[in-house]
């Protein structure tokens, strides 16, 4: 009886580890997920990007409804040094995160600002642009030239942006009670601001010529830079075979003179160093 016992007891004991096992009861399990997660990309020829798609001149959709712009393009030129090809979804911005930590895509590519509150969430390559932001009024108001002349107005945002986290947090408490209108596209809040619907919102020239240009807007920047923002890439956190990889291809591009032919395509002229 007792040999029973010790037997079924020995059985049970395989059974539960086996078990455990199966659930990634250590950190070590999940570690080496992360790390074959460049390999696996590899393998299948693929790494899936996340992008707006509705971002002139950075990310948008062109007249043949391909991805097009400086985003994609930079993706794709990535994805060629690694060795795979990109495949683009497009979203909302403020979906973009969540949809990269549900493994709906490898990374995105979308003029991601890199904060220290997003590292916590995610992981960024190096800094892949610059860009200077402005305040933006309709070209009749006279009224606002600086971020102080916000109070008691409407201001006009991105949803999920870091401009609406600069609005909440740093400009609010400075200036005094304004109210932020959140959009879902640079677009949509232009033709408000055009219209008249929201007094002002922030951007930079090189996201709002090409819009302006196309529809016509009177509207007009005002005032010195009130921030500059440095995007990158976003992967998911412990994932630093593909960030390597990635760092490695974005700082060859710029070595050998590709990132600077791609800054022109889109932008008209060379990247300030």
């Amino acid at each position: 009886m007792k040999r029973k016992l010790a037997g079924l007891t020995l059985a049970t004991l395989t059974s539960l580890s086996l078990v455990l096992s199966a659930c990634g009861g250590g950190g070590s399990n999940s570690g080496t997920a992360s790390a074959n997660e460049l390999e696996q990309i590899k393998k299948d020829g693929v790494i899936k990007v996340g992008t707006m798609g509705t971002y002139p001149p950075y990310t948008f959709l062109n007249e043949q409804k391909e991805v097009d712009g400086f985003d994609p393009d930079i993706a794709k030129e990535i994805a060629k040094r690694i060795g795979v090809k990109a495949e683009f979804t497009t979203q909302e911005f403020s979906g973009l995160i969540p949809s990269l930590q549900a493994k709906k895509f490898d990374v995105v590519v979308s003029q991601v600002t890199i904060t220290d509150e997003r590292k916590k969430q995610i992981d960024f390559t190096d800094g892949y642009i610059t860009n200077e932001v402005k305040i933006i009024v309709n070209e009749n108001n006279n009224d606002i030239t600086k971020l102080e002349d916000f109070k008691g107005k409407k201001v006009g945002v991105g949803l999920g942006t870091n401009d609406e986290t600069y609005l909440r947090t740093e400009v609010l408490p400075k200036v005094g009670d304004f109210d932020i209108k959140t959009y879902d596209d640079v677009i949509t809040s232009l033709k408000d601001l055009d219209a008249g619907r929201i007094d002002a919102t922030i951007n930079n020239l090189y996201a709002l010529k090409p819009i302006v240009d196309e529809n016509g807007f009177k509207i007009k920047a005002v005032g010195e830079p009130i921030k500059s923002d440095e995007a990158g890439i976003a992967l998911r956190k412990d994932n630093a075979e593909l960030q390597e990889a990635m760092n490695k291809a974005l700082a060859d591009m710029k070595s050998d003179g590709t990132y600077d032919t791609i800054f022109k395509k889109w932008f008209g002229e060379a990247p300030s160093k």
